[in-house]
This record gives C-alpha cells, sequence and structure tokens, in this order.
C-alpha cells in the first residue's frame, strides 16, 4: 500500500507535546504504582502482594498509556488528504483492541494463585485515578489556544 501523498505544508499540531507529556507522567505514576504498591502489598499479603502490585503498575502503564501514543501515531498524518479517517481509525481502533485485550486479561488473571486480587485491583484503581489527575493538570497547565492550529485566510 502506498502512502497518501501530502497536500500542502502541515505543522506538527500543537496538542503533541500535551500527549508526550502525559504519557511521561503515565510512566512515573506507574513507577510509583509499583514501588508503593509491591511495599504495601508484600506487607499486606506477602509475595502475591508484590506481583500483584507490579502487573497492575504494568497494566496502568500499557493500557494508560495506549491511548495517549495512539494519538501521537495518528498525528502523524496530518499531512495526509485522509487525515481524519486515519486519525479514528487508529484512535478507535486502539480503544477496541484495549478492550479485547483487558477483558481476556481479567478472564486470564482471575484464577491465577500467585496474585492476589485486591492488590491488583487497588493498583489499577489508583492508576486510572492518578492518570486522570495527570491529564487534567497536564491539560490546565498546557499553553494550548482556543483554535488550535489555525491558519489565517490569506485570499485578501
Amino acid at each position: 500500500m502506498t502512502e497518501p501523498q501530502p497536500r500542502g505544508n502541515y505543522p506538527t499540531p500543537s496538542s503533541n507535546p500535551v500527549f508526550a507529556t502525559i504519557l511521561r507522567w503515565n510512566a512515573v505514576l506507574a513507577a510509583a504504582i509499583a514501588v508503593v504498591g509491591g511495599v504495601v502489598g508484600l506487607l499486606v499479603v506477602g509475595w502475591p502482594g508484590v506481583w500483584s502490585a507490579l502487573l497492575g503498575a504494568v497494566i496502568t502503564l500499557v493500557f494508560l498509556g495506549v491511548t495517549a501514543a495512539s494519538i501521537l501515531i495518528a498525528n502523524r498524518y496530518t499531512a495526509s488528504p485522509i487525515y481524519t479517517t486515519l486519525f479514528f481509525v487508529i484512535v478507535l481502533g486502539s480503544w477496541m483492541v484495549k478492550f479485547v485485550l483487558f477483558i481476556v486479561l481479567v478472564l486470564i488473571l482471575r484464577a491465577q494463585s500467585w496474585l492476589d486480587p485486591t492488590v491488583l485491583f487497588f493498583c489499577i484503581v489508583a492508576g486510572v485515578v492518578g492518570s486522570l489527575a495527570i491529564d487534567v493538570v497536564v491539560v490546565a497547565r498546557s499553553r494550548m489556544p482556543y483554535v488550535s492550529d489555525a491558519r489565517p485566510d490569506r485570499r485578501g
């Protein structure tokens, strides 16, 4: 398949730095969940708590990172004449993959003896709530204009 031919001079979307920052902070959040959850899990239930916290941190990083990463990937095609279609195919496709993967993981992991479901649950919830807080703070602090990537009309 050939690449769509770009038409015009399209700058990189101004939302890219925001999503890159969100990805970086989500990685920091996942590391914090692994450390804090691992220590709490070890103290509460032993080694199954540590493995559950580490798995919860990985699940948090992967599932929350996929959305921001898919938007960054989709934004690479701004010069394409079918950019809008590509954007929604990439982003919505990644959400569908995440949904199916989550269901499969739940079915596989629910019967594992080496996991503590309570520690895993709280680590995932901490990741989701923390990621929402990160999203709010990063977007609120970003200097995004109300009309993003607008170009003035030069018809004169």
